[in-house]
């Protein structure tokens, strides 16, 4: 149960939003093994003068990164996370073609009881 927000400089086609959407689609499919259909992921788009990053931990990014949030039950191993990691950066590469350098991303752990996906219950408590 995956929730992905994705923020990105503004101006890019529509064609590479709905790319990223897969390829994160496809990396968490494999990695996390997430049912079929589980895509809940939205795309903020930024003005420049509304989106900064540095040259942090060595890496020289570029007006391209992408930071990507992705909040999962805290039930994924550690081995789970750095598989999810290197697959999303290698299906960025390929499609729709974001460097590895430019690929930011943070995992929020929540516990089962801290999701209401509908209806207003607690599916999962």
């Amino acid at each position: 149960m995956p929730l992905l927000q994705i923020s990105l400089r503004a101006g890019k086609p529509e064609a590479y939003r709905q790319a990223i959407f897969d390829s994160l689609y496809r990396a968490m499919r494999e990695t996390l093994d997430v049912p079929e259909d589980d895509q809940f992921m939205t795309i903020t788009e930024h003005e420049a003068a509304n989106f900064r990053y540095g040259a942090a931990f060595g890496v020289a990014r570029s007006d391209d990164l992408v930071f990507i949030r992705i909040t999962v039950f805290n039930t994924r191993t550690a081995e789970q996370k750095k598989a999810l990691f290197r697959r999303i950066a290698e299906l960025l590469g390929e499609n729709p073609g974001i460097r590895p350098e430019d690929v930011f991303v943070n995992i929020a752990d929540a516990a089962k009881e801290n999701w209401s996906v509908g209806n207003g219950l607690a599916q999962f408590a």
